[in-house]
């Protein structure tokens, strides 16, 4: 059996956020708005930016596994969801707000 890996690529890149207008500047890891959490469906593989949808991925929750917090993110165009870490930079009073709408 083979075990198939999820390719990274790391992308720097600074945005400004669909959502909220936010001016971000990435990291090379950043994939979400920290301030209003919301991100755009444009990877098939973290950072690929190969995706066609281009659908705004909205916070519809929060899973918590020990100390480690993962925003829930649902794309308002093709419904995929899809799960990123909470980073330093995230206002986390709109994460905590994200955690019981799942």
């Amino acid at each position: 059996m083979v075990r198939q890996t999820k390719k990274f690529t790391r992308t720097k890149e600074d945005f400004i956020c669909d959502n909220c207008g936010y001016k971000v500047t990435g990291t090379g890891y950043t994939n979400h708005c920290p301030k209003c959490l919301y991100s755009k469906h444009v990877d098939i593989n973290p950072g690929d930016r190969q995706a066609r949808c281009g659908g705004l991925m909205k916070p519809v929750g929060v899973e918590q596994k020990k100390q480690l917090y993962r925003i829930v993110h649902q794309c308002d165009k093709c419904d995929q969801k899809r799960k990123s870490r909470v980073v330093k930079e995230d206002n986390f009073n709109v994460v905590l707000n994200c955690v019981n709408k799942l």
